[in-house]
């Protein structure tokens, strides 16, 4: 299962920090990252999305790989190739759901403090004990999860470990 995280932080230099840490855990095999963008709000309020992957080129390559492997298997590498990398990028380019993220991942950046930056991730799998000890460092403000109630709240807890909010006293 995929979730998605998104952590916001004082100024572009942390995110993209933050954002290289999740790239070397992913490397690592530490946690298996699907997608990772970077969002900053500029001292006038403006949301940009920085995104280092582009899916057209990326179903290009994944599909000529594919398509060459299956063209291996039929004799005919090349044409396998070349049909797997046409239908990759065509895939690709019809079925991302730009628009609706991008309003999402707007939405989002709406929320930061100007010159403040977000990294928001696409998280497949994760080893909670090897990436949390590596993030907790930088800090943040947790934006938005699709983590159950209690995987948010140890996020948040190794990120922010004092308390934003005090509990009113029963009586």
């Amino acid at each position: 299962m995929t979730d998605m995280i998104a952590v916001a932080y004082r100024d572009e230099a942390t995110a993209k920090q933050v954002l290289a840490e999740l790239r070397t855990l992913n490397t690592e095999h530490s946690l298996h990252l699907a997608d990772a963008v970077l969002v900053t709000r500029d001292e006038g309020g403006k949301v940009k999305i920085h995104s280092a992957d582009n899916p057209v080129v990326n179903g290009a390559v994944s599909g000529a790989f594919w398509g060459g492997i299956i063209g291996l298997l039929l004799l005919q590498p090349l044409l396998g190739a070349a049909i797997g990398a046409a239908t990759g990028s065509v895939t690709a380019a019809v079925t991302e759901n730009g628009d609706d993220n991008t309003v999402f991942i707007n939405q989002l950046g709406h929320r930061l403090q100007p010159g403040g930056a977000a990294v928001i991730a696409l998280i497949i799998d994760a080893t909670e004990e090897k990436a949390l000890p590596r993030i907790a460092p930088y800090g943040g403000e947790v934006l938005h999860t699709s983590l159950t109630l209690a995987e948010e709240q140890r996020l948040h807890t190794a990120i922010n470990p004092q308390p934003t909010w005090t509990a009113e006293p029963t009586t």
